[in-house]
């Protein structure tokens, strides 16, 4: 077996046996006290399963395999001990989490046969997980793919607001934020659902009848509802659905509270959404900032503060190089500002868009059939 067992007791003597007795069945280390042993989890490696004594000076077994439990949830805890009293047993049960509890003298087969039970357990959780994750990449892509080829600027928008929320969670020291990374790939979900001719007309700045901006306002509802079925995206669902909730209460939902009781990561998104839209697809600047500033209400003030700070290094006010390029001059990199429509007038990609590969290709090859409006517009 290639899984890691450790075995901690404070008697170097009865490590010694054990290892003796178990070296040839598993890749075995000994730790000498609880101390030593929890070091041993923290080095790394993770272990498969763990073996405790409980009476040890200084930390005591149930101390001991609790910490292990915090450090290495997946590693298979149990108790090996000289003391049997049934507190012991209940204590280890509930704040170790143990799997099995032997008393001692123990035989060495029992124990053998323990430790590979651990090992079994372990190697399932461990299979069912890497199952479930690669499903859940897989359900991923498949949505950011859709939402790509049903609405490209609000790809670029998605990917703009995913380079934000690493670089945040970088400058303000923030715990792994990975359901907030997937919303911000999946912020315009909901538009699956919009006809593309209400996007348009609201990209394009001109009035929408009511049943329209009630289309787009309900967007998001139609994203969490989507992802209702995927396991452990429920988080995401919900700052999705909240992302255009204000903290002074307004915005959608209209019959959710505001403030504090707005989850942070839909509050950091929904900023981060309107920095975005007030850039006009261009490069973050203190104008675009100036423009929240002037709607505070709609934001959480610390937190505002905050994306300012850490966005800091990114701002620029400096004019961006603007220029008229034939179609066949486009490059991976390049951002439209102006639709790329075929001479019938048919809408092939609409500006804002951050050229990909994809994009490239895809317009190359409807070069070699099609006339199209030219020059094009582009922001390097």
């Amino acid at each position: 077996m290639t899984d890691r067992v450790l075995l901690i007791d404070d008697d170097p003597h009865l490590l010694s046996a054990l290892r003796r007795q178990l070296d040839e069945d598993f890749d075995l280390t000994t730790a000498a006290g609880g101390e030593a042993g929890i070091e041993a989890v923290r080095a790394g490696p993770p272990f498969a399963v763990v073996v405790s004594d409980m009476r040890m000076p200084g930390l005591d077994g149930i101390e001991t395999l609790s910490a292990i439990r915090t450090l290495a949830p997946d590693t298979v805890r149990m108790m090996l001990t000289g003391n049997a009293d049934q507190q012991t047993a209940i204590d280890a049960i509930n704040r170790g989490a143990i799997l099995r509890f032997y008393t001692k003298p123990c035989p060495a087969e029992i124990l053998r046969e323990g430790i590979a039970a651990g090992v079994e357990q372990y190697r399932l959780v461990n299979a069912e997980r890497d199952l479930l994750e690669k499903t859940l990449t897989g359900s991923l892509k498949l949505l950011v793919d859709v939402v790509a080829l049903n609405d490209p600027v609000g790809h670029h928008l998605a990917q703009r607001l995913r380079e934000w929320v690493r670089t945040i969670a970088v400058e303000m020291r923030m715990p792994s934020r990975w359901q907030l990374d997937v919303a911000a790939t999946l912020i315009n979900l909901g538009q699956v659902a919009v006809p593309p001719e209400v996007g348009a007309r609201q990209r394009s700045g001109e009035t929408l009848t009511e049943i329209e901006r009630q289309i787009l306002e309900r967007a998001p509802e139609t994203a969490r509802t989507l992802l209702a079925n995927i396991p452990r995206l429920e988080k995401v669902a919900e700052i999705l659905y909240l992302q255009d909730k204000d903290y002074d209460g307004g915005g959608f939902p209209p019959d959710r509270p505001g403030g504090d009781a707005v989850p942070f990561d839909a509050r950091l998104l929904h900023i981060l959404k309107e920095l975005a839209l007030a850039t006009e697809g261009g490069p973050l600047t203190t104008a675009a900032f100036a423009a929240l500033d002037r709607q505070r209400g709609r934001f959480d003030p610390r937190l505002l503060g905050g994306v300012r700070t850490a966005l800091e290094k990114t701002m620029t006010d400096a004019a961006p190089v603007v220029s008229e390029i034939p179609l066949s001059a486009l490059r991976v990199g390049h951002t439209i500002l102006t639709d790329i429509r075929q001479s019938n007038g048919h809408l092939i990609l609409a500006a804002p868009t951050r050229l990909t590969e994809a994009q490239i290709e895809r317009l190359r090859n409807l070069r070699r059939m099609f006339t199209f409006i030219e020059p094009i517009r582009v922001r390097s």
